[in-house]
């Protein structure tokens, strides 16, 4: 059984898709903030994919209506969240040709206002854009606006990431624990070496890490931060990331601190 460490009792999930607006989210968002509830979770950020990833929204759509959509599964999730008190932060993840980012602090009024976001290039092709949104563009954009840019899993291999791309200049931190690539009940992005590599990665450019569970179902990999005190908002998140407030992460097998070193 995961057990929370008594000194960083309040848990977050911070990368977590759901079936209403990730195509590949296999559990409804409602029965997984039962379940991160259940498991002790003080609170989660929905991250689905957006316009450039497996998003399940109709990219048809005129682009408030698809912002709509998109935020479906965050709406869900956070009215369960508010009915049995688990706090839900809304955030997404970003793709460019299959690198992802995470993305946080910002909100669907603020999405439906920059109707650019809709020029991000799906991952498995390249399809004529004019005026893409790049990472060198995406960066300023979000951070303008108080938004922070965290690259996902960036040494994951699969077949819908053609090459690893890194883009030190245009991200505020790394995800350096992604507990699909260890936990023993993920059943996919199966290896370890993934997040050794965004350690080393992270700690060659000093900068600030984070850890997620990538899930999609109800099945709980355990993955996140701990920290000592309840975060507020998504802007406190993103305050206690960026000044390296004491947190810990975890795989939902072992804990970390902020170097990568295990805690007992």
């Amino acid at each position: 059984m995961f057990e929370l460490k008594p000194e960083y009792p309040y848990l977050y999930e911070t990368h977590f898709h759901t079936y209403e607006s990730s195509r590949c989210g296999q559990s409804a968002a409602a029965d997984m903030v039962d379940a991160c509830k259940a498991a002790g979770y003080t609170g989660i950020f929905v991250t689905d994919h957006h316009w450039g990833g497996n998003t399940r929204a109709d990219r048809s759509l005129p682009w408030e209506e698809w912002v709509d959509g998109f935020c479906t599964g965050y709406y869900a999730a956070k009215k369960r969240g508010d009915e049995i008190g688990l706090d839900v932060f809304f955030g997404w993840e970003s793709g460019f040709l299959g690198t992802e980012f995470l993305i946080y602090g910002l909100s669907p009024e603020w999405m439906k206002q920059h109707p650019e976001l809709r020029s991000a290039i799906p991952f498995g092709n390249a399809p004529e854009i004019e005026d893409p949104m790049t990472p060198e563009k995406q960066y300023p954009l979000i951070h303008e606006a108080g938004g922070m840019v965290i690259h996902a899993h960036p040494y994951r291999e699969e077949p819908y990431i053609p090459e690893i791309r890194l883009f030190p200049d245009y991200v505020d931190g790394v995800e350096t624990i992604n507990a699909t690539h260890s936990s023993p009940v993920s059943k996919s992005h199966n290896n370890p070496e993934y997040n050794v590599r965004a350690w080393a990665y992270a700690k060659e450019h000093d900068f600030p890490v984070t850890a997620g569970s990538d899930i999609h179902s109800t099945n709980l990999f355990m993955g996140g931060m701990a920290f000592k005190r309840k975060l507020e908002s998504s802007q406190d998140f993103i305050n206690a990331v960026l000044n390296r407030e004491e947190y810990i992460l975890t795989d939902g097998v072992n804990w970390y601190d902020q170097q990568g070193n295990i805690i007992d």
